[in-house]
């Protein structure tokens, strides 16, 4: 079984073409830079880029392969949620391949290509628990199996990955932010600024990060010299504030679950936020003496990929899922949506 993968529904156009048994033939992810520019990503552009390179990338994608179109078995694309004009791009240009070619789609969920990928490269123990940290979403999920996520705390307000990028664009950084606050903050002293902790008193697994990027935002402008130094220490401090965010709520989790009898041995990051080494490792060095291993997907599944939607796409097809072509982008589509 060879499935043909598309991703597009934020500013990354990516195709995928892999086999069942997780052999991948080509992966190509192409991020749109015309973004930068703007300091965030402009759906329109978005959109207008993704139709443009899906053509070539999917060309360049079947040559690699030594794939000829007609031997792909099954499409597949993200429908839901993100942005919709990229969601109608990728989709559509998809379902068009399957009809012509008469081949089954499977519409895809990207949270759930994010929740799957770590099932690519660990031996899982469930349940487990996945914390999906990207630009557009935060939350907490217990994985009990394949097609069966409870959503135990979202963000209420900012994501996390938006809080970086927010953060990176008042000390006048590039955008994306992440990568950038994460390298100047090694040089920086994370104690060097008492920034807030949202929630922190609350013990639930609700997330706030729009309290951070205000007090950041009043801290930047009362600054009179906004130079390195001062850079380095605060993106340092907003990124261990993070880290004890994340770890406080690691810890709540962890309690909730054992109240009800449900033991955890793995905890999964998944998301473009979960390349940040920093917040990795403060994670591994509280929980991995207690028993509680972190785990990632391949860096390569991290960001926005079709690798993890051509994976999520074989998991549910292993558990009945079954062709639509009548299925419709939504940019608010939720897991529960796409039970089976």
């Amino acid at each position: 079984m060879i499935i043909f993968a598309v991703e597009t529904s934020c500013d990354e156009t990516s195709v995928c073409i892999l086999t069942k048994n997780k052999d991948i033939l080509s992966h190509i992810t192409y991020t749109q830079d015309e973004h930068q520019k703007h300091g965030g990503v402009v759906p329109e552009l978005a959109s207008r880029s993704h139709l443009q390179i899906l053509q070539k990338i999917t060309k360049d994608a079947l040559l690699e392969s030594g794939l000829d179109i007609t031997e792909i078995d099954i499409f597949c694309a993200t429908c839901g949620p993100g942005l919709i004009g990229g969601l109608l791009v990728g989709s559509t240009f998809a379902k068009s391949l399957a009809i012509g070619l008469n081949k089954s789609f499977i519409p895809i969920n990207h949270l759930e290509g994010h929740l799957l990928s770590t099932t690519f490269n660990n031996e899982i123990k469930y349940p487990f628990l996945t914390f999906l940290l990207t630009g557009g979403h935060t939350q907490i999920y217990l994985i009990n199996s394949i097609d069966n996520y409870i959503l135990m705390g979202e963000t209420l307000d900012d994501a996390i990955g938006e809080a970086f990028d927010k953060v990176a664009k008042l000390l006048s950084m590039p955008y994306p932010g992440g990568p950038e606050i994460e390298k100047i903050a090694k040089e920086g002293n994370p104690f060097s600024f008492n920034l807030p902790e949202p929630l922190q008193k609350s013990k639930n697994l609700n997330f706030s990060f729009s309290g951070i990027k205000t007090a950041v935002n009043l801290i930047v402008k009362k600054q009179q010299k906004i130079d390195k130094r001062f850079t380095a220490d605060l993106s340092a401090s907003f990124q261990y504030t993070l880290s004890k965010i994340l770890n406080n709520k690691v810890k709540i989790a962890i309690s909730l679950l054992k109240n009800k009898n449900v033991e955890i041995s793995q905890i999964a990051l998944v998301g473009g936020v979960a390349k940040n080494n920093y917040l990795r490792e403060a994670l591994k060095k509280n929980f991995s003496s207690a028993g509680c291993h972190i785990i990632t997907p391949p860096e390569y599944m991290l960001s926005d990929n079709a690798a993890m939607i051509g994976w999520a796409c074989i998991q549910k097809i292993k558990i009945n899922g079954k062709s639509n072509l009548y299925f419709k982008a939504n940019p608010r589509l939720s897991i529960q949506d796409m039970k089976i």
